[in-house]
């Protein structure tokens, strides 16, 4: 048995070691920094995955491409949402942002931001036929569905909306379409985009978001001087030699980069797609995400989960206060906190006390400890459950409390905690969904990503869904073989 235990952890731990290596890209040469690039890829037709490829294309992707051949730098691409897209700028995570990342007073107060690269406008957005709102003072008091801290958010709110945050614009338009929200204010383009792409005619675009024209730019840190001084000189030199016009007609059949380019023209759109070719474009990529990282991931923070918990447990038990004192502060604090505000904490919290982990090993801390905190309680009980005399026993054949616990109480205990901790064991396979917050791309990030794509939602969340069901039956028929032969040591 022990053997057994041995090469599994083994096995789990060369897996480990393959994951955390995944994506960590260094530069063929030392004179061509590795640069880390914050983007979606859920946002087109500026950062999205080619659905024939599934390679991460788009405007924006180009223009950071072309950048970085001009500077000499080695582009390294990290995915993650919006919405932590800054956080992980600030926590040194990424060096840029390209992502039509909007200039306003706070972000260049705090940030180095570049030479514009894009200009475009807001423009608002209404369910067909919706004569209640044709311009920005109609939304006063109704609500939108925006990106939480984006650009567009505060335009919102200036106007007295209130915001229905979402991870992306086809969220939002979802949101729109089913009358969950009244409006959506956003980029032109981007709204032109899944106009072409989608051929919807439930949503229009009623008027413009005020008349100024928006910027986009690269974002980097302050204190990153050389890296934004080289962007803007390879920005000026493209916009001379006329490659940032190029890429710009490639995708808008108009020269965005400068502010009279012209009307964007995405009449063409990407090609629409039936839901079955959607599905299974996404199948293959969903189930490395599930190979990859959600499984190894979930056995990972389940075995240290286990151990930390059964020390956990003990110290909760034990008669010293300054074993159980911690143990149920421990507790306290991990079920008493969201398991999202965790993860952030260890991923985007840590870094600025010098505690910066690779994502992979910071959700396993998170998941770990917060298995711990769920598996500890469920252990204690199943302990204290053994009947008192057990220890009795134990103590007049001369096993001293360890040798008790090992060879009487735990193995006791065990069969009583097997039910509980399977089912920690299956929140955990689906709270890893969560892992794309801290820049993961699991199997459910990669049902986000081609749902932003093809705005086929239902059909591809079902299908993330399904993988997580198949897995969930293959644990539970794992549980009840393990019932069993527990059962089998238990005098009828």
């Amino acid at each position: 048995m022990r053997q057994v235990l041995r090469g599994v952890l083994l096995s789990l731990l060369l897996v480990f070691a393959g994951v955390t290596q995944v994506g960590v890209a260094t530069a063929q040469d030392p004179d061509r920094p590795v640069v880390r690039v914050g983007t979606e890829g859920t946002y087109p037709p500026f950062s999205f995955h080619d659905p024939r490829t599934q390679q991460l294309t788009g405007y924006d992707i180009e223009v950071i491409e072309a950048i970085a051949d001009r500077a000499g730098w080695d582009l390294r691409f990290v995915e993650t949402q919006w919405d932590a897209i800054f956080p992980a700028l600030d926590s040194g995570r990424i060096d840029v942002i390209a992502n039509q990342v909007s200039v306003n007073d706070e972000r260049r107060g705090k940030y180095g931001l570049s030479s514009t690269y894009t200009y475009s406008h807001g423009v608002i957005v209404r369910r067909t036929g919706d004569e209640r709102i044709q311009r920005m003072d109609d939304l006063a008091g109704r609500t939108t569905a925006q990106s939480s801290t984006s650009n567009w958010a505060r335009v919102a709110r200036e106007a007295w909306a209130e915001v229905e945050a979402v991870e992306g614009f086809a969220q939002a338009a979802a949101l729109l379409t089913q009358g969950r929200v009244d409006a959506i204010v956003n980029d032109n383009i981007a709204v032109l985009d899944y106009l072409a792409s989608t051929g919807s005619t439930d949503i229009e675009i009623v008027g413009d978001a005020g008349a100024e024209t928006s910027e986009q730019v690269l974002a980097f840190r302050k204190d990153d001087a050389t890296l934004l001084d080289q962007a803007n000189r390879a920005i000026t030199a493209l916009a001379a030699d006329g490659t940032l016009a190029d890429i710009s007609r490639k995708y808008f059949q108009a020269d965005v980069s400068v502010p009279d380019g012209g009307d964007a023209d995405l009449s063409e759109g990407r090609g629409h797609r039936s839901t079955w070719e959607v599905v299974r474009g996404a199948a293959w990529p969903m189930f490395v995400g599930l190979v990859k990282v959600t499984i190894p991931l979930t056995a990972l923070s389940f075995a240290i989960g286990l151990v930390l918990a059964l020390l956990v447990a003990l110290a909760r038990i034990s008669s010293y206060r300054l074993l159980h004192g911690p143990a149920r502060a421990f507790i306290s604090i991990i079920r008493g906190t969201p398991l999202l505000v965790q993860l952030f904490i260890v991923f985007y919290g840590l870094p600025q006390i010098g505690l910066k982990f690779d994502p992979f090993v910071a959700a396993v801390i998170a998941f770990s400890l917060n298995v711990a905190g769920y598996a500890a309680e469920v252990i204690r009980s199943a302990i204290l459950a053994v009947p008192k005399g057990q220890f009795e026993a134990a103590a007049t054949i001369g096993l001293g409390y360890a040798q008790t616990l090992r060879r009487i109480i735990l193995p006791q205990a065990t069969r009583t905690a097997v039910p509980p901790l399977s089912n920690t064991l299956l929140s955990l396979l689906k709270d890893t969904s969560l892992g794309s917050v801290v820049l993961l791309t699991e199997l459910f990030r990669e049902a986000q990503l081609a749902a932003a794509e093809s705005n086929d939602f239902l059909a591809l969340y079902s299908f993330a869904a399904l993988y997580y069901w198949v897995i969930c039956v293959a644990l539970s028929a794992a549980q009840k073989r393990l019932e069993i032969r527990f059962d089998r040591y238990v005098a009828k």
